[in-house]
């Protein structure tokens, strides 16, 4: 194969990833930007930079390479916060500095490491092996860090265990597996502003389900123990407590009085600390004050939704005393301050990002395509920060912005740096940028005017087209978007002779609660009946779309729509290829399950209707459209039980089908070999389900 084909330029940049800048902070003054970038387009190792807003120059830090530090020595709990937050590059992955970014520290191959970012002076502290996730005092004076299963804090003391206990069930410092899969919350303690104490969570996992993942490759090597809570199932119970920086004057936070189930997020600084928590079905979400000194709670604030109350970055917060909340408000996801709205109908307010005198500094859509940034006032009027159609986001502090747009014509140069409104500098980004031109349309389909990007080969005659649906399909994701990255691999199919058809139907984000809540319940039919309504008004308006050819592909809950689609509606879909797919909703997790389909034992009809693994059974004697499941072994989010149980109940109902099992692989796929080999083996997949031939390899693989 060339070393210059589209598979495996995208396996080796990790998606076109690897060189850009990422993980950026500005400090409180305004002076320095801190971020991770590695050196390009093929080096996964991060390296910590700084960027001098003065001098609008840049310098390295921190390189792990001429520290000689190895990825083999990543202790097993960094790998799994790793995969939880998807991250598939290596090196410096995160860091933590305080508010000025005078200092950082970081994690490198099991050991915490300290960086003055003003001189660069660095320093490798004294702590013990399989260090993780370390967190710098306020100070700069302590590093508190997890290893094991025990909060540990290094400085100029020593090292010294703050809390830890006995058991093989419990932890401290770390987060508890939803917590970091599905509430965006990846850590586990938090410093006072006074870097005197920490807030420790303690996580004990005995409730949970054990389940086992195995090496079937390596038979000689035992599964590995995971605690899976699924649907239904208990989940790991959740406790805090608070410590001095030598582990004494421990006081119990009493936030769980049998009413909540979940921590989603903890804020502690100078106005407070506070709590974030949901009951059990997520219709209720409260914020919680606590009173440092007694483990005492009193509840600020509640919301109530009767389907959900959605979790949004960046909020609850305060400011000034005042709380800072975004609710779901008749048609729109609402900015509120003290539970008064500031925003209307206009926008869909996707993330916060900051509060100052000036207002709050919102991520928002008014386009479900768009986010932009935007500054609204503590009274309401709303200034858009960003121009041109993309997805735009941004850090500041001090008085200096770091902004980030994607558009869907590919642009040069990395995140400019502003500074009194002028733009003092870029941060250069050395990610390779693929050798393709998209041509790409988008439209709004059908009477639900769905988000749909449609991409035609390039130069494309109007001949007759087999048509693609690419989907992701599911809650918390949009696909179609005004920015190049999300179309690279649906580009190349379409070069290779297809119609890529790519929807974004109910339950998707970005366009209001009503449209995200209309998924409440069933997983599969608004969401399937989505992609056939595009599909068919795609085709009135473009003609060479041939509906007598039509394959869909997809991962994860992608995965599921193919699969759903192929077995529900094979007079719709002639072909499918389903990776990692959830087959059967009671077999994935609480947080994310419930919110949608409730709990199995109150609402079983809900996850009935859902089951993939049923449906075989119901087919009767129609066969079974070509489908292809492909799946992770090692994946320990969607387990491999998923398509395993659906391959079983398919062979039991004597639909033949294909099975691709990939050894060693999580859900991320990261490897370079199996990236790069899985487009193609799909690809070839699709020409023969299809009837299309089979062309050769190399040309197919051409950019």
């Amino acid at each position: 194969m060339s070393s210059t084909s589209f598979p495996r330029r995208q396996a080796v940049t990790r998606r076109f990833t690897l060189g850009a800048p990422r993980d950026i902070r500005v400090g409180s003054d305004g002076r320095r930007v801190a971020f991770l970038r590695s050196n390009g387009p093929e080096d996964p190792v991060n390296r910590l930079w700084v960027f001098d807003v003065e001098s609008g120059s840049e310098r390295l830090v921190v390189d792990p390479v001429a520290m000689g530090a190895a990825e083999a020595d990543l202790p097993a709990e960094e790998r799994a916060r790793r995969e939880r937050a998807r991250e598939s590059g290596g090196g410096i992955v995160a860091f933590d500095a305080d508010s000025d970014l005078g200092l950082a520290t970081f994690a490198l191959g099991g050991q915490v490491g300290r960086v003055d970012l003003v001189s660069g002076e660095m320093e490798l502290l004294a702590t013990v092996a399989g260090a993780f996730d370390p967190r710098l005092s306020p100070d700069g004076e302590h590093v508190g860090y997890v290893a094991g299963a025990e909060l540990r804090v290094v400085d100029s003391s020593g090292d010294r265990v703050v809390a830890a206990e006995h058991g093989d069930t419990v932890s401290w410092g770390s987060s508890e597996f939803v917590a970091g899969e599905e509430m965006g919350r990846t850590r586990g303690f938090w410093w006072a502003p006074g870097s005197d104490r920490l807030l420790v969570e303690r996580v004990d996992v005995a409730p949970v389900t054990q389940w086992w993942i195995s090496a079937p490759v390596s038979p000689d090597q035992a599964p590995s123990a995971i605690r899976y809570p699924a649907a239904g199932t208990a989940n790991a119970h959740v406790a805090l407590a608070i410590f001095g920086v030598d582990g004494t004057d421990r006081v119990d936070i009493e936030w769980n009085d049998g009413e909540w189930e979940y921590l989603a997020d903890v804020s502690w600084d100078i106005e407070g600390l506070i709590l974030t928590v949901q009951s059990r079905d997520q219709r209720t979400l409260a914020v919680l004050e606590v009173d440092p000194a007694r483990g005492s709670v009193s509840e600020r604030y509640r919301i109530s939704d009767e389907h959900w109350v959605e979790l949004v970055p960046g909020v609850p917060r305060l400011n000034e005393g005042r709380l800072i909340t975004v609710e779901d408000r008749g048609e729109a996801r609402r900015l509120c301050v003290d539970g008064t709205p500031l925003t209307g109908d206009e926008l869909q307010v996707r993330r916060v990002i900051s509060a100052d005198d000036r207002g709050i500094v919102a991520l928002v859509s008014t386009d479900s395509t768009t986010i932009d940034v935007a500054l609204i006032g503590w009274d309401g009027p709303v200034s858009i920060q960003t121009a041109g159609d993309g997805v735009h986001t941004v850090v500041e502090g001090g008085g200096t912005e770091v902004r980030t747009s994607r558009h869907l014509e590919p642009t040069l140069g990395g995140p400019e740096v502003h500074r009194a409104g002028q733009v003092v500098g870029t941060l250069a980004d050395h990610a390779e940028r693929p050798a393709m031109k998209l041509n790409v349309t988008l439209s709004r389909l059908g009477d639900r005017s769905l988000a749909s990007a449609l991409l035609l080969p390039e130069g494309h005659d109007g001949t007759p087209l087999p048509v693609l649906v690419d989907p992701y399909g599911g809650p918390h994701a949009l696909r179609v978007q005004k920015a190049a990255g999300l179309y690279h691999s649906s580009q190349w199919f379409a070069d290779q002779g297809f119609a890529v058809l790519v929807v974004d139907g109910r339950g998707t984000p970005g366009r209001g609660p009503a449209f995200e809540r209309e998924v409440r319940g069933d997983l599969a039919g608004p969401v399937l009946d989505d992609q056939i309504d595009a599909l068919h008004v795609a085709a009135e308006m473009e003609p060479s779309l041939d509906l007598s050819r039509v394959a869909i592909r997809g991962w994860s809950f992608g995965g599921y729509l193919a699969a759903l689609a192929v077995m529900r509606r094979p007079d719709v879909f002639h072909a499918a290829l389903a990776g990692a797919p959830v087959t059967d909703w009671r077999l994935y997790d609480t947080h994310y399950t419930e919110r949608y389909l409730g709990h199995p034992e109150i609402e079983p009809a809900n996850y009935e209707r859902t089951d993939l693994c049923a449906a075989p059974a119901a087919m009767g004697d129609r066969p079974i459209r070509p489908l292809m499941l492909i799946h992770g072994l090692a994946d320990d989010n969607v387990v491999a039980a998923h398509t395993l149980q659906l391959s079983r109940a398919l062979l039991e109902a004597g639909q033949p089908h294909t099975v691709l099992p990939l050894s060693g692989v999580t859900h991320m796929t990261p490897q370079e070999e199996v990236a790069e080999n899985l487009l193609l083996v799909q690809l070839a997949f699709l020409r023969q389900a299809l009837g299309l031939g089979d062309p050769d390899r190399e040309a197919e693989a051409t950019p």
